[in-house]
């Protein structure tokens, strides 16, 4: 099962007690945000994107749409998100549970410059019913991020100060 390959990668760091399960499920944005408690925008969805030569993950605000013209800039390819059907084999989670942890090898992960107007997110732990609170540095250490990079719009509208204020 997905969320143990996850609770396994946290217990490296100590932090497999602070993995959230709900009673109800948490696969999308808006069902996340009413499982956690929190605005939408503060999800941290990891969408997977087949590449020529591998599978990349980027982890963005709940708000946020990928913008193909900034995708193409900064992949040099169009954005082809990877069929619902090949998600488990080629990154390690199922849709609804897809998250940065406990992830296939060779899987790279950036996150979205989205993110950043938030101090905590909350990222999915590998089920459909699951999430971890992690500020932005921790998300960024513990996703084994390759970087930021700025491949979403719609988001700037609600940027105001997040959480941070």
């Amino acid at each position: 099962m997905a969320i143990e390959k996850v609770r396994t990668y946290f217990q490296q760091f100590g932090m497999e007690n602070r993995i959230l399960e709900f009673d109800v499920s948490s696969a999308t944005v808006e069902l996340a945000a009413k499982a956690v408690g929190c605005a939408p925008e503060r999800i941290a969805k990891t969408m997977s994107f087949d590449l020529p030569g591998g599978c990349i993950l980027i982890v963005a605000a709940g708000d946020a749409k990928i913008d193909n013209g900034k995708y193409k800039q900064a992949f040099h390819t169009k954005a082809k998100m990877i069929p619902a059907a090949e998600v488990e084999e080629k990154i390690g989670h199922g849709v609804g549970g897809v998250c940065p942890f406990g992830i296939n090898p060779g899987v790279e992960v950036y996150l979205d410059e989205s993110l950043k107007r938030f101090h905590t997110v909350f990222p999915a732990c590998g089920s459909s019913n699951s999430a971890i609170e992690l500020t932005i540095e921790e998300l960024e250490r513990f996703s084994g991020s390759k970087g930021w990079v700025d491949v979403c719009k719609n988001w700037q509208e609600t940027a105001g100060d997040g959480d941070r204020g």
